[in-house]
């Protein structure tokens, strides 16, 4: 049977089935799926080759894009080590007032500039600020995500979702979205989730690290895997590097030092060579250490006392610091281990131990597949750790130095993106084109070099864009968001225009949290906006219902990344998410609905 003869909503259907399936068991990058359901698409005829790469010169695309090199080049000038400064100088002392100002800064700033970049900008901030005043993280991090994604929604330009849902609405025949256009509902709904996780968040949260902070190496229970060894007269490894001697692969060993007549090596050691009364100290289990006492003669130094400020303090030497990196979403090192990347010669840093959520991994953890999320207790030279702030693979939690930021051309940056909205909110000209005006500016001025102009984009995001865009076609195409929408109305047919606004919000919130927010926005919009257009109701309200549902994930770190990305610093459970976002949710999914209805009426 051919399948130009089955029928085209329930060949659509199917490739929609398996794209959720797809999407929630991450058989690939959530970028490569989205691709991969275009080519299908375009393969069985649900698309035109045409419309199947509309999707990257679609002016959504293209104007998120834009967004996050006009990010870049806010946070290359220093604009938000100003509010850094403010943030410490008037935060409180208490979790409550912490989080309120907290909530203050990062929403409003999130409604313009991306949110997973002020979480990158904030997360080293905020856990400094926590040990100074004396608060555990876990009660900041969460509520910080949660914040910045309820600024997200205060304007257009806050997420990609709300730009996405803009061109969906171009797509179904009504006007784009302008920057403000739903202000008037997002402020209220992000003051109710700032009282809310102010008041809330301190009480429902756990201190999951003391306040103050731990050091490192204690926060990571390094105190039995930091050892001394010592190359007696008869070992093996007299005469031998470590590269040539293999201790570190065969062993799980990582030498932090060599120790030779009160002199200190530190990294790179791989081409020192060993000699007799050298000391090493070396990260590894018991087991291990002793397994290679009695294959290569080494002694162990029972009197050696593990001090976990003597780690420390290498972070205030010339030479040697110790400190954590997280692993971002649109890293390449995702999907590959640490001996596969051999990270130790590629960053000149060795990884003494690697926090996933609540999850400690300290042993063989070089054959682990890194994912997004990931916590590395790395220790390095102060050199090398340059080379770390400026790679977009990983996000160092600590204040950047400010010697790197162009302050000079702050208020420069800061005009560009202030023109680039007030022409687009006065329709001077489409949001299109005043964004792609002000990335130019930028460059031209200085703001940003060229180079960094594509180092800013945030590619798995546009493709994920690209590639979700067609499938949306498909279903128009095929018949299949009216046949949904004929069905759903079968079963809802008998409630009020509210609780069909219920009804689509809370769907929509469910789907979010197993998907990303852009494809809900893509699959609830088109279906939404046929119930509404059915039944004689408003479809901008229906299309409001959807987007601020689709971007308000809180039940669990996996649904939104700047959830995820708070998830090991703040050493969390997968319940405390839910715990203290089941209420937000449950709040907003019906506050948001009633709000639509006295704003913009049905």
């Amino acid at each position: 049977m051919n399948w130009l003869d089955i029928s085209p909503i329930f060949l659509t259907l199917t490739v929609l089935i398996v794209a959720l399936i797809a999407f929630i068991a991450e058989w690939l990058p959530v970028d490569l799926t989205s691709l991969s359901i275009t080519v299908v698409l375009m393969i069985l005829g649900l698309v035109s080759p045409n419309e199947g790469i509309s999707g990257f010169g679609n002016s959504a695309t293209i104007t998120v894009m834009a967004m996050f090199i006009l990010s870049a080049g806010i946070t290359k000038t220093g604009i938000l080590n100003i509010i850094r400064d403010w943030l410490i100088q008037w935060g409180g002392k208490n979790p409550t007032q912490q989080i309120f100002t907290l909530g203050m800064i990062v929403g409003p700033i999130s409604a313009f500039i991306n949110n997973t970049a002020v979480v990158a900008i904030f997360l080293p901030i905020v856990e400094q600020w926590s040990k100074q005043a004396k608060v555990s993280i876990s009660k900041l991090l969460i509520p910080m995500s949660f914040l910045t994604i309820l600024g997200g929604l205060i304007t257009l330009l806050g997420t990609s979702t709300n730009i996405l849902a803009s061109g969906i609405a171009v797509q179904l025949g009504y006007p784009e979205f302008g920057i403000f256009q739903f202000t008037k509902l997002g402020l209220p709904v992000f003051f109710i989730g700032l009282i809310y996780l102010s008041i809330a968040s301190p009480k429902l949260l756990p201190a999951r690290k003391p306040p103050g902070g731990e050091s490192l190496a204690e926060d990571y229970e390094l105190k039995e895997y930091v050892s001394e060894m010592i190359i007696p007269p008869k070992s093996s490894l007299i005469g031998q590097t470590l590269r040539s001697s293999e201790i570190q692969r065969k062993f799980d060993l990582d030498v932090l030092e060599i120790i030779r007549n009160d002199t200190h090596f530190p990294p790179p050691l791989a081409d020192k060579v060993l000699a007799v009364g050298d000391i090493l100290l070396v990260r590894g289990s018991r087991s291990n250490l002793l397994n290679i006492k009695d294959e290569r003669g080494v002694e162990i130094l029972a009197d050696f006392k593990f001090n976990s400020q003597e780690l420390e303090e290498q972070n205030n030497s010339q030479e040697e610091k110790i400190a954590e990196v997280l692993i971002l979403s649109n890293s390449r090192l995702i999907g590959s281990s640490l001996k596969d990347l051999r990270f130790r010669q590629r960053y000149n840093a060795t990884v003494l131990a690697v926090r996933r959520g609540q999850e400690l991994i300290r042993e063989r953890f070089g054959k682990i597949p890194l994912k997004f999320g990931d916590l590395l207790l790395i220790q390095a030279p102060k050199d090398s750790f340059i080379g770390l702030q400026t790679t977009r693979e990983l996000l160092v939690l600590e204040e950047k130095n400010r010697e790197g930021l162009r302050q000079n051309k702050a208020g420069i940056a800061l005009a560009i993106v202030l023109t680039v909205i007030f022409t687009s909110a006065f329709n001077f000209v489409p949001i299109l084109v005043s964004s792609l005006a002000g990335v130019l500016i930028m460059v031209i001025t200085g703001c940003l070099k060229p180079g960094e102009v594509y180092g800013s984009v945030r590619w798995d995001i546009i493709f994920l864009l690209a590639g979700l865009i067609p499938l949306g076609i498909a279903m128009d195409n095929s018949g299949t968001n009216q046949w949904l929408a004929d069905n759903l109305l079968k079963v809802a047919g008998n409630l009020s225009g509210y609780w069909i606004l219920v009804l689509f919000y809370f769907a929509t919130s469910m789907l979010t949290e197993v998907l990303s927010n852009n494809a809900a926005v893509v699959l609830m919009i088109p279906i939404a906006v046929k119930v509404a257009e059915n039944i004689g109701l408003e479809p901008l309200s229906f299309m409001y219902a959807v987007t601020f549902a689709a971007s308000n994930s809180y039940l669990a770190p996996i649904g939104y990344q700047t959830n995820t990305m708070v998830y090991a610093p703040g050493g969390y459970k997968f319940l405390d998410y839910t715990r203290v976002g089941l209420p937000l949710t449950l709040t907003l999914t019906f506050i948001v609905p009633l709000l639509i209805v006295k704003i913009y009426g049905l």
